[in-house]
């Protein structure tokens, strides 16, 4: 019977449970944490690409539950975690030596992603489009970078700016 998850060759035929442990055999240190995107496509989109970087976990911050179709199944393959609190989630990242670093573009004292230079450990935060990422939890962010828009619009969507903020993190830490 034919494989028609969207998966690459190498993981065809296999369970998803077998898929799961074949990439946690090679997880990069990229974690992902989203707070307050209310809209589920935004956030299975960001599901989504964290599976393609290959990240080792997602993080959500207040809301339990999405609807997980915009992920399109790559949830199965990846560690989520649920945080109520964003406070525990930042003990966790301070207890794993974790830089958070903030995407968010609606405040001053962001600067140009292209001038950030990650380390390894990093976890990229993202928030709604329309509120962003809360004050305290933007306070407790090691760093915060915006994405440079060449055009009239003065931002992208979330899902797009995850996407983007995961590549560079890829192009600096894995592609040496």
């Amino acid at each position: 019977m034919e494989d028609r998850r969207n998966l690459v060759d190498e993981y065809k035929g296999m369970t998803n449970e077998q898929v799961f442990e074949a990439l946690e055999q090679k997880r990069s240190e990229l974690e992902i944490a989203i707070e307050n995107v209310s809209h589920d496509f935004n956030v299975g989109t960001i599901v989504r690409s964290a599976n393609s970087f290959n990240a080792r976990a997602v993080h959500i911050i207040g809301k339990k539950k999405y609807n997980r179709r915009g992920a399109m199944c790559t949830d199965k393959y990846l560690k989520i975690f649920y945080w109520g609190d964003y406070k525990d989630f930042v003990q966790d990242q301070r207890e794993r030596g974790r830089e958070i670093v903030a995407i968010e573009n609606n405040v001053p004292e962001a600067t140009g992603l292209l001038d950030k230079k990650f380390v390894q450990k990093t976890t990229l935060l993202f928030g709604s489009e329309g509120e962003g990422i809360s004050k305290e939890l933007l306070g407790e962010a090691d760093d915060v970078r915006l994405i440079e828009s060449f055009g009239s619009t003065r931002s992208v969507n979330v899902g797009v700016a995850a996407g983007i903020a995961m590549y560079e993190w890829v192009r600096q830490c894995v592609r040496k």
